[in-house]
């Protein structure tokens, strides 16, 4: 991999603005708020520029690395990310009168999900800062792209999933070198597990938001769709919203490249989409706060976006609020039902919480709060082939004569 100049500065308490020194292991700050962390933009604009960026021959995310934080090229941890393409939904918006739907399918990457580019991030600084064992709580995808990437490193990865989460998960968490348990709760209950051992077992804690790197991994969602659409930006973003990391993510990326002159001030409207049971960030929306509370009774078949507090609430919600966008919940039968529409209509198996985003465009186009006129993009965090699929198919019984007519 080519080497490239580093320009991280600082990290900064997210709520406070307090700093807080780049080359040190970091978790929350004392605030017990997200850090981010924050770059010399005017030194990466002295060194590259839109040119440069399109003559690179790394095809995913790496190629940003002025705006990422690995300073040692050695330390980058990669499973060959590719960038992940953008795909017009054409029948599903001819179905709606809309004029451009389109997907971003984040199913291309390293262990089939949007997880690969926060948890390569977050390895990669364990890596430069020498950590040697990691542990998060997951509803799936997280996990496996922990795994994947600790094992690339040679990092001992530890992984608390609820007892109910699909089972291909944590299968592949546990083959992929994690140690894998369990938990007889919900995702927040498997996060005060990895709270409470730290002490006792050693290990990193990279549950979501609390270190600051995921943001810097998912934030390449954000710089790769201004690319791909000519450094210009959609009208709508439509993001499945558990924790938050990519909404929060893109927002940022959004911010420094308008600051390295890459884009302009436009900004797309960010629309949070939950589940219907479980929606605490729709809920502070609609009752105007800037802190979610938690969800009780958490609930859907979407496991992902099944996450009944986030850390980073008010930073998705600034987002959200800021951008003139909004959060909105779906019901769990109408995200089966766009599911399957989207892979009957345009071919695209959307995972169920990729799906929760067309729902939630369906039930927006209907009620007015996206016009069938602007450019919206879905994101699609998972492939739907990692989830459990619905029984198919008609047997054919080879010893009798076959009735071409009837299998119509």
């Amino acid at each position: 991999m080519t080497e490239y100049r580093t320009f991280t500065t600082h990290l900064e308490c997210s709520y406070t603005g307090e700093r807080y020194d780049a080359d040190t292991v970091q978790g929350l700050s004392t605030a017990g708020k997200p850090l981010l962390v924050r770059y010399d933009l005017d030194g990466v604009a002295a060194v590259l520029d839109k040119k440069t960026l399109a003559s690179r021959a790394e095809g995913g995310f790496w190629r940003y690395r002025e705006l990422l934080p690995v300073r040692r090229t050695e330390n980058v941890v990669s499973l060959g990310e590719v960038m992940t393409p953008l795909i017009e939904a054409r029948a599903s918006a001819a179905k709606l009168g809309a004029r451009s739907l389109i997907v971003k399918d984040e199913g291309r990457l390293p262990t089939g999900s949007f997880k690969a580019r926060g948890l390569a991030l977050a390895v990669s600084m364990a890596k430069e800062f020498g950590i040697g064992r990691m542990a998060m709580p997951t509803n799936g995808n997280a996990g496996s792209a922990l795994a994947a990437y600790g094992s690339q490193a040679g990092i001992e990865t530890y992984v608390f999933c609820p007892e109910d989460t699909p089972e291909v998960n944590v299968r592949e968490i546990a083959l992929q070198g994690a140690k894998t348990f369990l938990c007889n709760g919900l995702i927040n209950d498997c996060g005060r597990v990895v709270g409470e051992g730290k002490e006792k077992m050693g290990w990193f804690d990279t549950s979501t938001l609390k270190e600051p790197y995921r943001i810097e991994g998912k934030k390449t969602m954000g710089l790769e769709l201004a690319e791909q659409m000519g450094w210009s930006l959609p009208d709508v973003i439509l993001y499945p919203t558990g924790g938050g990391t990519g909404l929060i993510g893109m927002w940022k990326a959004f911010d420094e490249l308008e600051k390295i002159g890459f884009i302009g001030s436009q900004r797309p409207r960010m629309v949070a989409v939950q589940a219907s049971g479980c929606a605490p960030i729709v809920k502070a929306y609609e009752d105007g706060v800037e802190h979610a509370e938690l969800w009780q009774g958490a609930h859907t078949y979407a496991a992902g976006i099944r996450v009944p507090v986030a850390v980073g609430d008010f930073l998705i919600l600034r987002a959200v609020r800021d951008s003139g966008g909004f959060a909105v919940a779906v019901e769990d039968a109408d995200i089966a039902s766009a599911l399957a529409d989207m892979a009957a209509d345009d071919g695209l198996m959307l995972c169920p919480e990729g799906a929760a985003t067309f729902a939630a465009y369906r039930k927006a186009l209907a009620d007015g709060r996206i016009d069938r006129g602007e450019r919206a993009v879905l994101y699609n965090c998972a492939t739907g082939l990692k989830y459990p699929l619905p029984a198919a198919g008609r047997r054919l019984d080879l010893g009798q004569p076959i009735d071409y007519a009837a299998l119509g």
